[in-house]
């Protein structure tokens, strides 16, 4: 649909970059761009050049020094079995919760949180990475620009907010980092090489193809867990089907049968412990059909059949027959009417006679109409302090609901009490130790922030059909405690 695309006013700054090398030294982004790369590489500069701009789109780098500890091991045992041991690797965490992995030319890797908190011990992670130093080694990224003509990776971030036409919102705001999507065949050739490398460095070398499997039950998982952002993920942009998981298999018995390298799966587990897991507090949280924000110390909530995707810069309220509404939060002078702001050409194909300015929950408001392009909008304003707060519903022409459901979104909006937002924080991912009294009945009571968490908890600790957990085990929940 349209609206998943959209972006648009931030809540938050954004964090300053820093990577980790394969020995876990730390350096910040400008240092990155000083001591690691070498002036005589055009492939580094071109991701030097890009970085910065990958690191806005994703969240900030994520700070967690057990998480990147872990991650320079795994690192470092690989470049050790690469094509080019002499190759640094510039590799950043991404404070997302999106489930994705990638790279940019010059050996600069990334790793969302999200990615991490899928994975299930560090054979997975390691199967991850060496698949994405392949694309690395093997020039992907620059046969594949080379190949479309394409302008830098980076060039569109975050500056087209809200300009042309209320339908060409909704098209062109989408305004995502265009990363090089590699085509099948080089997705099967840095599998054949990731594969092959993770098992020399001594990681069990059928990873590759159990993570593959994770992957395609996590795509089915957020497709149908109103909590999840099936967006820009690792699932779309690395093609995940049977005949590349068998593949994956038989690169994997290359060194032997099935139970052989290591999966160090303890320590992953240690590593990853507290990692944060889902939206951070400045993005708001989803907690069912609700949206809330402690910062901001607002809510509101979506009718029943609908999903909530809290993207970084905007939220989205998507429903059927191609309905949705668009929230986000900007400064307006309390010296400017809301009238005068809806007027003020931030949203075009505005029908000023529409405008009407009341009270809605004891908030300020203003609502009107704009059309354009076989597309109708309901455009509601609401003030507190210098926040304005904007909900954009669109639907087209045809659709009737448009009126109901902008009124059921918006006349939910109201302020958190204190208790509430005392109550909020963020969700991580926590080890426990499954006791001798435990079943997964009881461990799952545990769990926190999805619409089904029976089924998450089986999925983010690889338990497959028939499997249960046992004493002594040691497995991830997500909580808030």
């Amino acid at each position: 649909m349209r609206f998943n695309r959209i972006i648009a006013l931030a809540f938050g700054a954004i964090m300053l970059a820093s990577c980790i090398n394969p020995t876990g030294e730390l350096d910040s982004a400008d240092t990155l761009k000083s001591s690691w790369v070498r002036p005589d590489d055009p492939q580094e500069k071109i991701g030097a050049k890009e970085h910065p701009a990958v690191v806005a789109k994703y969240g900030g780098v994520y700070d967690d020094v057990q998480a990147e500890r872990l991650v320079a091991v795994i690192v470092g045992k690989l470049v050790a079995q690469s094509e080019d041991p002499s190759r640094i690797y510039k590799i950043t965490l991404l404070n997302s919760p999106k489930v994705n992995a990638f790279a940019l030319p010059g050996g600069f890797l990334y790793v969302t949180r999200g990615l991490m908190a899928l994975a299930n011990d560090s054979s997975e992670l390691a199967a991850v990475i060496a698949h994405e130093m392949a694309h690395v080694s093997s020039n992907h990224a620059i046969v594949r620009q080379e190949k479309l003509n394409s302008a830098a990776i980076g060039k569109q971030v975050v500056s087209e907010v809200l300009e042309g036409s209320p339908a060409g919102q909704i098209a062109l705001a989408a305004n995502q980092i265009r990363l090089t999507k590699f085509s099948q065949d080089q997705e099967l050739q840095a599998d054949t090489v990731g594969i092959r490398m993770a098992g020399r460095a001594g990681f069990d070398p059928f990873a590759a193809a159990r993570f593959l499997e994770t992957m395609d039950r996590y795509r089915k998982f957020i497709a149908g867990d109103q909590n999840f952002d099936s967006s820009d993920n690792f699932a779309s942009s690395h093609p995940s089907t049977p005949k590349r998981i068998e593949l994956a298999r038989r690169h994997g018995r290359f060194f032997g049968s099935p139970g052989i390298g290591a999966r160090d799966r303890d320590r992953y587990l240690q590593g990853i412990d507290g990692l944060l897991f889902g939206n951070t507090s400045e993005e708001g949280f989803v907690r069912g059909q609700s949206f809330l924000h402690a910062g901001l110390g607002v809510a509101f909530e979506a009718p029943a059949g609908f999903t909530i995707d809290n993207q970084s810069k905007a939220v989205i309220v998507s429903g059927p027959e191609d309905i949705a509404t668009r929230f986000d939060a900007t400064v307006v002078s309390n010296r400017t009417s809301l009238s005068d702001y809806l007027k003020s050409g931030w949203i075009t194909g505005l029908v000023n006679e529409t405008i009407r300015e009341e009270t809605l929950n004891g908030f300020e408001s203003a609502t009107a109409i704009a059309r354009g392009d076989g597309w109708r909008f309901k455009v509601r304003i609401l003030r507190k302090g210098t926040q304005v707060y904007r909900f954009i519903t669109a639907a087209p022409q045809t659709n009737t609901n448009i009126d109901a459901v902008s009124r059921r979104i918006t006349e939910s909006f109201r302020t958190l009490s204190k208790v509430e937002i005392a109550e909020l924080k963020p969700l991580t991912v926590r080890i426990l130790t499954v006791g001798a009294n435990d079943n997964e009945r009881s461990i799952v009571s545990k769990m926190k922030g999805s619409s089904n968490p029976a089924k998450l908890f089986r999925l983010l600790n690889g338990l497959t059909d028939g499997e249960t957990i046992s004493s002594g085990q040691k497995v991830k929940v997500i909580t808030d405690r």
